[in-house]
Order: structure tokens, then sequence, then C-alpha cells
């Protein structure tokens, strides 16, 4: 961790969307608790990086944890 403000958000992967043009990515549907639900659904490329630096892919039922961090400049204190 940075210091930074942040928040931690758990994530369900609910599906694998396959490209329809080949050259696109593999995109990953994670649905994260506690969100509104029209706004639960966030999709993104299916590639991450491991410890070793080699290329995985996430699969349909990964529990996730989701860090949102902001600088700190870009917040305010809550009243």
């Amino acid at each position: 961790m940075t210091g930074n403000p942040s928040t931690i958000l758990v994530g369900t992967v609910e599906k694998i969307i396959k490209p329809r043009v080949p050259s696109e990515p593999e995109r990953a549907q994670i649905a994260v608790e506690g969100a509104d639900h029209l706004y639960k659904e966030l999709r993104i490329e299916n590639a991450l990086t491991d410890a070793r630096g080699n290329e995985v892919q996430l699969k349909v039922g990964a529990k996730l944890e989701l860090t949102v961090e902001a600088d700190v400049k870009d917040v305010i204190k809550k009243t």
C-alpha cells in the first residue's frame, strides 16, 4: 500500500466473454458485492500477471479483492 486513501471490494468472476473479433482481448465479467444492482458488473481484459511475471487468466467463479485507490489530492474529508 502507498498510504493513499483506498478501499477493498469483493467480487466474483461471473463469466468469461470471448471476443467477436480474434484480434480483440478476452474479457472477464466481475460481479462486485455491495454495488448498486444496475452497476455491479465490471468487465476487464482477462489478462493478469502473477508474482513471477507469468501471464495468467481468471476463471469463472474466482473470488477477487478489488482495490480502489485515489491520490490524496483527489479526495475531500467526509463531513
